[in-house]
């Protein structure tokens, strides 16, 4: 049962921890998806926490996810790296799921990266490509994450999803990437999960408009517009509808199929670390 002000106080208290192990004056922080995970060592390390050791955080579950913060340092600004999200399919209830987005704006930071393993439902898009997200479906989320009480202290009770990724800064990206033939766009629906789709429901994303479809994200980006964050987001194809219905698919596949994109999600993240103020 959800308690606002029980909430409040385990925001207040991981927020509090996190600011006395210097993750303050953060400029940029990423969420890293599925097999996305050295990306964070990529960069000047500052520091790194385990889930475990901060209070109330949840733990990852899910292979592929390392269940830590990294901070580091990029263009003399700190950024923060979650090597590891939390799911709904997980157990978790959704204000829970985005406990971290919040803790965020507690940091005061107000931009955020996400990035997740998605399959393709665009008959354009081929394994190994990558997604930057224009607009998002939740139709087929099992709870909307601002449902209960509002917490006024982030933002008000409606808000408007237009422009949820941010246009400007995904322009400013594709500038600085020119041409990439590996590099899409488009629409990115949540499913709870676990299971993936079936071949009926494969074609009924197609039919609406998906691009591509996963198991996470869309919470996450609905509460940091809540927050007033900006966001831009980038998907990588880990497997299209034409195999999927023939083969099927695994977690395995998923996470070998996004080792293979894992360059160009890292220049994605460079280019937005370099414009995020333009």
């Amino acid at each position: 049962m959800f308690n606002k002000d029980e909430y409040m106080k385990m925001l207040n208290e991981t927020s509090n921890y996190l600011k006395q192990h210097d993750f303050e004056n953060i400029k940029v922080a990423i969420i890293l998806g599925s097999g996305l995970n050295e990306i964070a060592e990529k960069f000047e390390t500052l520091k790194i926490i385990n889930y475990s050791e901060i209070p109330n955080f949840l733990q990852t579950t899910v292979e592929g996810h390392k269940g830590r913060f990294v901070l580091a340092k990029f263009n003399n600004h700190k950024v923060l790296f979650m090597q590891g999200r939390f799911h709904y399919y997980e157990g978790y209830p959704m204000y829970r799921v985005v406990f971290p987005i919040r803790v965020f704006s507690l940091l005061s930071i107000n931009n955020l990266i996400v990035t997740n393993a998605s399959g393709g439902i665009n008959p354009n898009f081929k394994v190994g490509d990558v997604m930057i997200i224009t607009d998002h479906i939740a139709f087929f989320m099992p709870e909307n994450p601002l449902r209960g009480p509002n917490l006024d202290i982030f933002g008000p009770r409606f808000i408007s999803m237009q422009g949820a990724y941010d246009k400007k800064w995904i322009m400013k990206v594709k500038e600085k990437l020119g041409s990439n033939d590996s590099v899409k766009e488009g629409v990115y629906c949540m499913v709870p999960g676990p299971n993936y789709e079936s071949p009926a429901e494969l074609n009924m994303l197609k039919i609406i408009g998906v691009d591509a479809v996963g198991m996470s994200t869309v919470p996450e980006v609905i509460v940091a517009r809540h927050c007033g964050m900006k966001v831009i987001g980038f998907s990588v194809i880990t497997d299209v509808v034409s195999e999927v219905v023939e083969h099927g698919v695994t977690h395995e596949e998923v996470l070998e199929n996004t080792k293979h994109a894992s360059e160009i999600v890292e220049k994605l993240i460079l280019f937005a670390l370099e414009t995020v103020d333009e």
